[in-house]
């Protein structure tokens, strides 16, 4: 049975993690990287759009590799390499788009503010700041 961690994040920078499994961890399998999937998998309201992920060794999906298994790619940089120099490249192990029984972890993004859509107001959050200057 599948079993994600899935790291919703905003516009604003605001992240929040959440894990699946069973039914709702089903919604996501099989998506690829840019489609969208219902935030009720994931207790938010609004739709999310999947924007990577990775796999138990910490691979991650490389939107320009079709299905969902292991490839290596000759990169000059982007999603899983980082050249320390101009014209470095270096052969990495990518894992493809789609997201299978194998991925751990679903990177996400929701339009719009991740409070709001868990259900969270201002003035809560106000309050909590109160109570932690005290």
């Amino acid at each position: 049975m599948a079993e994600f961690k899935i790291v919703v994040g905003d516009d604003a920078g605001d992240t929040r993690q959440f894990d699946v499994d069973g039914q709702d961890a089903n919604r996501f399998l099989g998506r690829e990287i840019g489609e969208e999937v219902d935030g009720a998998a994931v207790g938010v309201d609004g739709d999310l759009t999947l924007t990577g992920g990775s796999d138990k060794a910490g691979r991650p999906m490389r939107e320009e590799v079709p299905g969902s298994e292991l490839k290596e790619l000759l990169l000059e940089g982007g999603v899983g390499y980082k050249p320390s120099r101009d014209g470095e490249r270096k052969r990495v192990t990518v894992r493809g788009r789609q997201i299978s029984e194998e991925t751990v972890q679903i990177n996400a993004r929701i339009g719009g503010s991740i409070a709001e859509a868990l259900g969270e107001d201002e003035a809560d959050e106000e309050a909590d700041a109160d109570d932690d200057e005290e």
